[in-house]
């Protein structure tokens, strides 16, 4: 065989790596993507409510999530009769934070802005990445705590980075790391993901434990997620002034978990 021939088919089978990657993300984005459900039923939900508690030293804090398509998110803590609000609009992002002392709305940025948004994708960064500008690629396998998983490198369009491993045999996330700046300086935050369970055909994590150096920093515990409940865009918006609070949904009867 000539050296021109040689090199032809090793030019080949380079593209065709290549190709056969990129086939290989996106096979297992689907597969994740149909783990939860599929991409239709996804896409149908109108709107999230999760509540539960988050646990950190000891505490249990009560929380709720809220999340309405198309970007819009908001997150109350209460804590010795204290309400800590953070939300998010699809333009703006603002919050209530009586334990920094700031008992009046105030807008927020940088980082914190750029977690809600990232909180406000109702589908999750994965479904339509590409449309999103977001990338992503596989970066082969890990183990996460002796289960085999795909590592998957997920490069958001404002820049930041998550990896997301996924269950190599059910295709459920398993963990997600991120790099968080701290006034100490940047530190990795890495989430394991549990207990999922289905709601209304899509399947939830009910538990995320928070670790810094293999070390629990606190954990969130899902008690309920209800899909499609009517909520008010009013509450995700900021007040205009201190004196006006913020309003809450009026309370529907819960969906079918």
């Amino acid at each position: 065989m000539s050296r021109r021939a040689v090199t032809s088919l090793f030019s080949i089978a380079i593209l065709f790596c290549i190709q056969a990657s990129a086939q290989t993300v996106d096979e297992v984005i689907k597969k994740n993507i149909d783990a939860h459900g599929g991409v239709q039923k996804r896409k149908a939900v109108k709107s999230i409510k999760a509540s539960g508690k988050i646990i950190q030293q000891g505490i249990e804090i009560p929380i709720t999530l809220q999340q309405k398509r198309a970007t819009m998110v908001r997150m109350d803590v209460t804590f010795q009769g204290k309400s800590m609000v953070q939300a998010y609009d699809g333009e703006t992002g603002w919050k209530i934070d009586p334990f920094q002392g700031a008992s009046d709305p105030e807008k927020v940025a940088g980082d914190d802005l750029k977690d809600l948004q990232e909180q406000s994708d109702i589908d999750g960064a994965l479904v339509d990445y590409k449309a999103k500008g977001h990338t992503v690629e596989l970066l082969g396998k890990e183990d996460v705590e002796g289960t085999p998983a795909f590592k998957l490198k997920l490069t958001l369009k404002n820049g930041d980075v998550r990896n997301i491993y996924v269950d190599a045999d059910n295709y459920i996330e398993l963990k997600v790391t991120s790099k968080r700046r701290t006034p100490g300086g940047e530190i990795d935050i890495d989430q394991y993901l549990g207990n999922y369970k289905p709601v209304n055909g899509l399947l939830f994590a009910f538990s995320i434990e928070n670790k810094v150096k293999g070390q629990t920093v606190s954990q969130i515990v899902l008690d309920k997620i209800e899909l499609d409940t009517a909520i008010e865009d009013s509450i995700f918006k900021m007040p205009a002034n201190a004196a006006e609070k913020p309003k809450t949904e009026e309370k529907k009867p819960p969906a079918h978990e």
